[in-house]
Parts: C-alpha cells; structure tokens; sequence
C-alpha cells in the first residue's frame, strides 16, 4: 500500500508547501496538501499528478481540531501516514503597546496551536504502523526575540519547543520528530510578488534557494533510526546570524 504525506500551508507553487510536496511525490508518497485557497491546491495537485505522481487536495483550516482530524482521517484511507510536515505559519509584525490579545492569540494558534494538533494527529496515526517523521517549519523567529516582532518571535519559539517535547517522547515509539530552521527570506513566489522592491535589494545571493530548504526537509526524512537528528537550519552564505 502506498505510504501518505500531509504537508500543511501549501499555496502557489513557487513557495515552501508546493516544493515540499512536489518532492515527496517523488519519492512515491501520495501527498495530501492543505491550505487555505482550492485554486492554488488544486494547480498543486494537477501539477504533481500530470508528472506522475499522486496528491490529493483538502481546503482546511490547521487551527481548526475538527478539521485536522478529518483531514488525518481522509488521508489514512489512502495508506499509512509515514510524513507529516507542518508549514503554516503567518509574520505577524507589530508592537505590544499597540497589540490588541485577540492579535497575539491569533499568531499563536497559527504558528503554534496548529503544529500541536498536526503532531497529536500524526503520532496517534504513526504509532498504530510502527513509526513515521514529523516535521516543522521554523524560522529565524524560532530562535531569538526581534523588536516589533513580539507575537511571531514568540508562537515560533513555542512551536520549536513543542517539536523538541514531542522528539524526546515520541523517539522510542520510532516517531522521528524534526524541525528545520530557515533563517532568511526565502527566494519564491510570496517575496517576489509580493515585496518585489524587498527581493531586489536582497538580490538573488540574499535570499535561501527554496530546493535548499526542501533539502533539509528531505534529509531529516531519510535519516536511520541510529542517526537522527532534530534540527537543521539553511541560510544564505551572507546571513548573519
């Protein structure tokens, strides 16, 4: 039976959750990709199936319990679950004077709160077959505070420690959990769209090659149980970190 992967926050295809299931398509998983917008899941999909591999589109909210649950449930039917990366993440910028609870909570539940419930998901899942990979997507928030940045910094620290809880617990039942840190802007569709005046003055050299980053995904993915490792953080050579 062809084994499962669900990958959370996909959207166009030149970002982070479109490469990452283009890639393990190709290593023969059936990827369920979840997000937000049918029309970009859905070009995602038509895309991996038309160069021969299999994907599935569910629109679901990762804050929403419900819906992760039955989003775990529809992809078991298809095989046992052996990946789960969770990418939904949002850079909430803002200063604490200014910001209202309801804002803070919200960055919590996206960067945080979701990843939890991908997790409990994954290892209720992952624990009936005898392992699996769990894998986050942090970022340079993940690691340090940055002024103006108060509610990512912190929902993305609490998510990298969560993903440290669950590695250590979940270790002996053969569920390798992993976390990759990207420390930079990433060169796709989201900062070359979006802020083109951004990733012009970065240029090309200032900016982490999107295969990079899905190189670190897939080196956790492939690493034997005697050699694991939690986190790997990509960067560009003019970083400075």
């Amino acid at each position: 039976m062809t084994k499962v992967a669900i990958i959370s926050g996909v959207g166009p295809d030149q970002g982070m959750g479109a490469q990452l299931a283009r890639r393990f398509a190709g290593h023969g998983l059936h990827v369920f990709v979840a997000g937000r917008t049918q029309s970009k899941l859905d070009a995602v999909v038509a895309s991996i199936n038309s160069d021969g591999g299999q994907a599935t589109a569910v629109v679901a909210d990762a804050t929403d319990e419900s819906a992760t649950v039955e989003l775990f449930k529809q992809a078991r039917t298809r095989g046992p679950i052996d990946l789960v990366i969770y990418n939904t993440g949002n850079n909430t910028p803002g200063r604490f004077e200014d910001m209202s609870a309801e804002f803070f909570e919200k960055s919590w539940r996206v960067c945080c709160l979701g990843g939890f419930l991908y997790g409990r998901e994954a290892i209720k899942n992952m624990k009936r077959d005898g392992g699996g990979t769990i894998l986050f997507t942090g970022a340079s928030a993940s690691m340090r505070g940055r002024a103006n940045f108060g509610a990512f910094n912190s929902s993305k620290a609490a998510l990298r420690i969560m993903a440290q809880a669950m590695a250590k617990e979940c270790g002996p039942e053969g569920i390798h959990v992993g976390h990759v840190v990207i420390d930079g802007a990433i060169d796709g569709e989201k900062i070359n769209k979006g802020w083109p005046e951004f990733a012009e003055r970065l240029g090309e050299d200032g900016m982490i090659d999107i295969q990079a980053i899905v190189d670190g995904f897939e080196y956790l993915y492939k690493q034997p149980r005697r050699g694991w490792s939690f986190e790997v953080d990509v960067r560009t050579s003019i970083e400075v970190w």
